[in-house]
């Protein structure tokens, strides 16, 4: 059998993803977006994703609004004694869920020409410059870069050994959507003892409910509505919003093993983008814009790349890794402290007694945890 050849494979068809085919492809390049679901699909997601983001996704020629995206300018933050604090969003940002945030990605890739393979990799090797990659249903592909943004965890990570996945992650996520009355242009975090639960509205005026914890403190309740009770609900907030809201899922969405380890932005060559190269604490509330602002790094030094603007496949590696961390180290290091301290049950009061003692310290640590908006070449 000969391999079909294309420029770029992108292994993975979430945000980071479908971004990097739509800007690679508009730059005349041939892509193959492989994803192993179907659209649409819900995923265990925040929904929230700064305005920073927008010049990016114009460039793009996407416009989350022309889908009901909301407009968000406000920030909530309450503790698990039931303290609470308000601010302006310096920046702002909008809510829209990863059910039509990617499926209506995925229809622009499509138009702007992108190829999607419907499959599971299973195999990614690199010989002579040149990726092999194999897939489940016995598909071989070559082609001259391979973008990884398959999300959290994967047999890949696995298969390249990376460090994080030879460690337990303590964490668990769950998500929900639940119809019921919450401003739209709010995004509120909720702590509670061992984790915290994002808030905001969705594009069909669902309200999005994702909370992290860690996996020891739940697993002595015997299940997630137990947890919601014992331990949620200490929080006033939180238990008004689950009270007088109706479930739209038939049962929660939840995910396991999530790491917030570091990650090396490029593996045996292959350049990680999104998820796959690093997380924020959801706590930040700004994963999504991440994912994006990364395939746009990515996107950039890749054309560049197969355009001869860059020399050497050495040289692409090292601008992107030291681009990445530059970019990012920072926001993922606020992260880690800003969510240390808050699943810290002494900790989590004082600090909003203090921001509201100081208000001006509220935009300036979402900054921390937020970038510019994206200037595009």
């Amino acid at each position: 059998m000969t391999p079909h050849q294309y420029d770029v494979i992108i292994v993975g068809g979430g945000l980071a993803g479908l971004t990097s085919a739509i800007h690679i492809t508009k730059a005349n390049f041939k892509v193959l977006l492989i994803e192993k679901n179907t659209y649409p699909k819900h995923k265990v997601c925040g929904e929230y994703v700064s305005n920073e983001t927008l010049p990016y996704l114009d460039f793009l020629g996407f416009n989350p609004f022309e889908f009901g995206a909301k407009r968000i300018s406000k920030f909530q933050l309450t503790t698990h004694n039931n303290k609470s604090i308000e601010a302006k969003l310096p920046l702002g940002g909008f809510g829209i869920s990863r059910y039509e945030f990617d499926f209506q990605l995925y229809h622009l890739a499509i138009k702007s020409g992108v190829e999607v393979l419907h499959d599971i990799v299973i195999n990614v090797d690199f010989e002579a410059d040149i990726f092999r990659v194999e897939t489940k249903s016995n598909n071989i592909l070559k082609s001259k870069i391979v973008i990884g943004a398959y999300g959290k965890r994967s047999n890949i990570d696995i298969q390249l050994q990376r460090k994080f996945v030879k460690k337990q992650s303590p964490y668990l996520a769950v998500k929900m959507h639940v119809a019921g009355e919450f401003p739209d242009n709010k995004v509120a975090l909720h702590n509670f003892k061992s984790g915290y639960c994002g808030v905001s509205k969705t594009e069909n005026n669902h309200i999005n409910l994702c909370y992290i914890t860690n996996y020891k403190a739940f697993k002595t309740y015997k299940n997630i509505e137990t947890f919601n009770e014992e331990v949620l609900f200490k929080n006033k907030a939180l238990k008004a919003i689950f009270k007088n809201s109706k479930p739209q899922f038939e049962k929660p969405l939840t995910i396991s093993q999530i790491s917030f380890q570091t990650k090396s932005p490029v593996e045996n060559h292959i350049i990680m983008c999104g998820d796959t190269a690093g997380m924020i604490h959801p706590l930040c509330g700004n994963g999504m814009g991440i994912a994006i602002r990364g395939a746009q790094l990515a996107s950039e030094l890749i054309i560049d790349y197969l355009q001869g603007k860059i020399e050497s496949r050495k040289a692409l590696e090292n601008q992107y890794a030291k681009r990445w961390k530059k970019t990012f180290n920072l926001r993922l290091k606020a992260g880690h402290t800003i969510a240390y301290f808050f699943r810290k049950d002494f900790f989590a009061p004082k600090i909003l007694t203090l921001l509201r003692c100081f208000p001006f310290l509220v935009p300036l640590i979402i900054k921390m945890t937020h970038g510019k908006p994206m200037t595009v070449k």
